[in-house]
């Protein structure tokens, strides 16, 4: 008896070890200025992002919105989940596109596999 008693807290402990570590992870968001500074580095890479929606069009399940994180600002497409409203507060994985660079400007596009709050 108290063999598996020692084994069940044994087990309790590790998995409230578990479940806080879990807890503690988050995806390690990028700065969309360190993005749009060197798109060449981060082009096909899987990156996350976080920020405010400032314009946002969906229809049909597919979406298309402008995220601002502080540091710059860059559009966001999905094919799966429609597009958040103005205003909203997302975070977002997915693959960064690089379009071009022309000056100052940047043309780039996140493909969005996964939305959350941060």
């Amino acid at each position: 008896m108290l063999r598996s008693r020692h084994a069940f807290l044994s087990l309790l402990v590790l998995a409230l070890v578990g479940v806080a570590a879990l807890a503690g992870c988050k995806a390690k968001v990028t700065p969309i200025k360190t993005l749009l500074d060197d798109p060449a580095r981060f082009d096909g890479q899987q990156v996350n992002v976080a920020g405010d929606v400032t314009a946002a069009v969906g229809v049909l399940g597919y979406g298309a919105y402008r995220i601002n994180d502080g540091t710059g600002t860059i559009l966001v497409v999905t094919k799966d989940s429609g597009a958040p409203r103005e205003g909203a507060r997302v975070g977002v994985s997915g693959t960064f596109r690089s379009a071009f660079t022309l000056g100052t400007e940047t043309a780039a596009v996140i493909q969005e596999t996964t939305r959350y709050t941060p």
